[in-house]
């Protein structure tokens, strides 16, 4: 069974700027004979508040003759409360009347593959509970199937047992929860996007990965992360174990987010300016 994980592509009929990724992106994936595809999130630049990212990047979605698996991302549906777009019932109903469900859950080759909804993690709601409880009959369900989970943030960035990362990472409680389940359902990979940053470690018996965007890399704007910058995908390959391969796919540009930030995400901008 062979998965291709792209993630943080950031499409947008209105702001193109790393649209131009898809065509070296979609020829590569039509020819890895992948069975099944799996977007990590923020598939859109902002289908939070534009109908038409997600439609637009949906469209681009099926052009691909594998089947394929999205769950969202924070620019998709929204991030934490106190946050310029908090994910709300709106946003969430946006995302699942365009795009699909945002969590959701495949059997094959004896494996258990469940995508997360990772935005609604620290929202300490109904939506957070449902999908907790969702996720705990997921796992006690898998009848000896080994389990993949795919999210779009990590579980952490510099250490398992961190504090609260704010934007970038899993809450410290919900991560605790997380940490639970999997250790108690033979969950042998935790593959993920967001951070723009390619990685590949470990958790204990669980293997980890911090898939490369396909838009875009950060310089100077946010502070050093594991890995390297990269743009690509990730191939995992599953048998009785999973290998997953970071890949830098051939043709697509690495964009850099500082040159072009004013321009496509300038909240982000004003959010980081300092006040006089």
């Amino acid at each position: 069974m062979k998965i291709i994980q792209i993630t943080d592509t950031h499409f947008s009929p209105d702001k193109p700027h790393f649209n131009g990724n898809w065509a070296p992106l979609l020829s590569w994936i039509e020819e890895t004979g992948a069975d099944l595809i799996v977007h990590t999130g923020d598939l859109t630049v902002d289908g939070a508040d534009k109908d038409a990212d997600i439609t637009f990047s949906m469209d681009l979605m099926r052009q691909v003759s594998i089947p394929m698996l999205i769950v969202p991302g924070n620019h998709d549906v929204g991030h934490l409360k106190g946050s310029d777009q908090p994910v709300n019932a709106e946003r969430l109903s946006r995302w699942r009347s365009l795009a699909g469900d945002d969590r959701w859950l495949e059997d094959s080759a004896g494996w258990r593959f469940i995508g997360l909804n990772s935005l609604l993690l620290g929202r300490e709601d109904d939506e957070e509970e449902a999908q907790f409880e969702w996720l705990d009959q997921s796992l006690s369900g898998r009848a000896g199937r080994r389990v993949a989970l795919f999210a779009h943030k990590p579980l952490f960035v510099d250490a398992p047992d961190e504090g609260d990362t704010g934007y970038w990472s899993v809450r410290p409680a919900q991560r605790r929860r997380l940490y639970d389940l999997i250790a108690a359902h033979d969950v042998a990979l935790f593959a993920s996007g967001h951070l723009h940053w390619a990685w590949q470690g470990r958790f204990d018996n669980t293997q980890l990965i911090w898939g490369p965007s396909a838009a875009f890399i950060i310089d100077k704007m946010e502070r050093e992360m594991p890995g390297e910058r990269l743009i690509g995908a990730v191939v995992h390959e599953f048998d009785t174990a999973v290998e997953s391969t970071i890949v830098a796919v051939p043709g697509m540009t690495a964009h850099v987010l500082d040159d072009v930030v004013h321009e496509v995400y300038p909240q982000a901008v004003k959010q980081r300016e300092p006040v006089e």
